[in-house]
């Protein structure tokens, strides 16, 4: 299968439209088996997808070492590994080799810190390639540096730039959930990329106000995480999440609109809500947490699968999508 791929802005990194997020092979939420790990990684490159996505912060390096032990076999030149430097858990002097294993959640015996200091990106990404057992990465985003832009922008920023000429990593990005934020980035540096968590989604389009159509006009490259809302966009239900809460009642309400739309068409939900972000042409790849051989076919399956252009304007019509959001063709 030969995989469809957008170059990530200037740089000569491409990815494909589906990417796989690895932070579920890092024990987010559920424990996973490394050969469950390693069974998705596979389904994955079986369906086509060459972008894996990672970070030191998933299960304390869990996940980077279990996509770097399933990619080994691989030809390099063949996927691209994004990962990431700011965010990091710090272990305490009572800390045990089990508690490498312990996820997502932070264990009592590490404390969460962001370091965005040169030294600190340098090292971690040392880290990250002992970890992954690769000579280079493709992209390196700065994470969730919310609380701290002026030091990211400032100190972490330019030590990627020298990373970036050194030929250690082919790429420089920055992720959040915050659009604003992202935009100043994409003003004031030259970076490749930004991935934006849940804000430019089915249920909110946030991104589109700034970030959208300044990275399109300066040739950056948008990769969309969270396209279901942590949740609510893959099987609305009562309990469902919303950005990791429960969803709120109107929320929830308009998710099964949207269902309701989408069904009427022949299409699932959540084939609409991975296609949706490509109908913006700065959008160059979905990222979809996966920690299942299942998973990973069922999300191939949905982004393959056909959404006609009358569906999207009936969302339109009822007011379910706003009148100015571009939606993707019919080739989509």
């Amino acid at each position: 299968m030969t995989p469809y791929r957008n170059t990530l802005g200037h740089s000569a990194v491409q990815v494909t439209e589906l990417a796989f997020g690895a932070a579920g092979i890092g024990n987010l939420f559920t424990a996973v088996t490394d050969a469950e790990a390693e069974q998705a990684v596979h389904a994955a490159w079986k369906a086509g997808v060459r972008y894996f996505d990672t970070a030191p912060h998933y299960g304390l390096g869990l996940s980077e070492r279990r996509l770097g032990a399933a990619l080994r076999s691989r030809p390099r030149n063949e996927y691209v590994v994004s990962t990431k430097v700011g965010r990091i858990l710090v272990p305490t002097p009572e800390a045990t080799g089990d508690d490498l294993a312990n996820g997502f959640a932070v264990p009592a015996t590490h404390r969460r810190r962001w370091d965005f200091s040169a030294h600190g990106v340098r090292r971690s990404i040392e880290d990250s390639l002992q970890r992954l057992g690769l000579d280079r990465i493709d992209v390196v985003y700065l994470h969730d540096p919310d609380d701290h832009l002026d030091q990211a922008l400032e100190t972490a920023y330019p030590e990627l730039e020298r990373l970036r000429a050194e030929g250690v990593l082919g790429a420089i990005g920055v992720g959040m959930n915050q659009a604003a934020p992202l935009a100043r980035f994409v003003r004031d540096t030259d970076i490749d990329a930004v991935l934006l968590a849940g804000r430019y989604t089915l249920l909110d389009q946030g991104g589109l106000a700034e970030l959208l159509p300044l990275a399109a006009e300066r040739g950056v490259g948008v990769v969309i995480g969270g396209a279901f809302n942590s949740g609510l966009l893959a099987d609305p239900r009562p309990g469902a999440t919303f950005d990791y809460a429960v969803a709120p009642l109107d929320l929830f309400s308009r998710a099964l609109d949207l269902k309701a739309v989408c069904e009427r068409h022949g299409v699932p939900l959540r084939a609409a809500a991975l296609r949706f972000p490509f109908g913006h042409p700065a959008v160059a790849s979905v990222l979809v947490g996966l920690r299942s051989a299942a998973e990973v076919r069922d999300a191939a399956a949905m982004l393959a699968h056909h959404v006609p252009d009358a569906l999207w304007a009936e969302l339109e019509e009822r007011g379910l999508l706003p009148a100015d959001v571009p939606t993707p063709g019919e080739a989509g």
